[in-house]
């Protein structure tokens, strides 16, 4: 058995987190990306709020104090919202407060300012996004009756204004709400689908990691017979060497005893990483034992036709097991998952591989699947022995596996 880069390159792969297309990667942070704007239009709505009493001669009719000083006032009134971010409950909540305290000594000013009815829309809105569900019905009890407030102390307020205007700051709330709601949802959605992805990641680890041990204790049958048999002929030969070659004699004994120990510690190892106390020493099944398998799952009500193109040639014994293991695996699939109703298998010999495919008339996995674990560990043996591997649905409906074997530099 030989290791392929494409395998190695599988083992770095796995050690390493895939990035997923989902999660964009950021190399730089953009001058005014959302976050800054954040904390720029409440900086803006204060100075604007200030601009705005400054500019319009129609405000002066509404006070007797100077301009000046009633545009610092109502500048103050939204400039909590610069700190919403470090105070998102309380910041929106002050400037509704603030709105209030100004109308008993400004009447009718707070109402009539542009800047304050955007600032009362942003922390209405503000308040019905909060994440915490209690501090948001809070806050629609604070907007609804500060809005109330306002209007109460607006000497130009008609009856209908005092239903009007909070009804339409608690529709402001409500869109805040919804839109949580919304991202709540969208956030939800990202997190199953990074657990789904962990979890498909961790399958197919442990997916790799079985046939590994599986393929681990195949290869011990593989080499332990082949070891096996070298150690009795050459007790073989030793003993029927004649007794004045002693130094001959004493080289095989030698031989033999290496064997063995080889043999032992191929077995405890094995034994090690499958956690078990014996390695299992049962013969293990190949391609003359194809009918077999092929009956057994007749047996189920599946048809299964077998067809064998080429001359067919004996195999390396690792190769000879593993085509039967990925057809095993192929029929497998087809009684779990295809709903079908007949598989062929198709065994085709070349001059340097060996080709399997199993093809069933079922409907198959969902386009949108990834790879099951059984394929996952088809696809892990393939590349072990520096093969391909493709599954997908077959032209003309039902699924096709496809696996090619390198026969050429494989020991057998």
């Amino acid at each position: 058995m030989r290791l392929t880069d494409e395998t190695i390159s599988t083992v770095r792969m796995m050690r390493t987190p895939p990035q997923r297309p989902y999660i964009p990667r950021v190399t730089q942070r953009r001058a005014l990306g959302p976050a800054r704007w954040v904390d720029v239009v409440p900086v803006l709505l204060v100075a604007g709020t200030a601009v705005e009493v400054l500019v319009r001669p129609d405000l002066k009719l509404r006070t007797d104090y100077p301009l000046v000083a009633v545009a610092v006032v109502l500048a103050l009134v939204v400039l909590p919202l610069t700190a919403q971010r470090a105070f998102p409950f309380l910041a929106p909540v002050m400037v509704w407060l603030l709105a209030d305290g100004v109308s008993l000594a400004y009447p009718g000013i707070v109402t009539a300012t542009f800047g304050c009815y955007l600032g009362g829309m942003i922390s209405a809105f503000l308040l019905g996004h909060l994440s915490d569900a209690g501090r948001a019905r809070a806050g629609l009890v604070v907007v609804v009756a500060s809005a109330a407030f306002l209007m109460t102390n607006d000497p130009a307020a008609t009856p209908s204004s005092l239903v009007v205007l909070p009804g339409f700051f608690a529709m402001v709330w409500l869109t805040g709400l919804t839109l949580r709601s919304r991202s709540d949802r969208a956030e939800a959605a990202e997190e199953r689908a990074r657990t789904a992805e962990r979890e498909r990641e961790s399958a197919a680890r442990v997916a790799v990691a079985e046939e590994r041990a599986r393929i681990a204790r195949e290869l011990h049958d593989v080499v332990a017979h082949s070891v096996s048999v070298m150690v009795l002929q050459v007790g073989a030969v030793r003993h029927r060497m004649p007794t004045d070659r002693e130094v001959d004699r004493q080289a095989l004994q030698d031989v033999e005893h290496v064997g063995r120990a080889a043999l032992g510690e191929v077995r405890r190892l094995l034994g090690a990483l499958a956690g078990e106390s014996d390695a299992e020493l049962a013969p293990q099944p190949g391609l003359d034992q194809l009918e077999a398998l092929v009956d057994k799952v007749r047996g189920t009500g599946l048809a299964v036709v077998v067809h064998v193109q080429g001359e067919a040639v004996e195999l390396p014994r690792a190769v000879d097991l593993s085509a039967y293991r990925i057809i095993q695996e192929g029929l497998t699939n087809v009684l779990k998952h295809a709903a079908a109703r007949c598989a062929d298998v198709t065994v085709t010999y070349g001059r340097d591989d060996l080709t399997v495919q199993v093809r069933d008339d079922g409907t198959g996995p969902a386009s949108g699947d990834r790879p099951g674990r059984g394929l996952v560990g088809v696809g892990e043996r393939v590349k072990i022995y520096g093969g391909s591997m493709n599954a997908g649905p077959a032209p003309g409906g039902g699924f096709l596996l496809t696996a090619r074997l390198s026969v050429d530099g494989v020991g057998a």
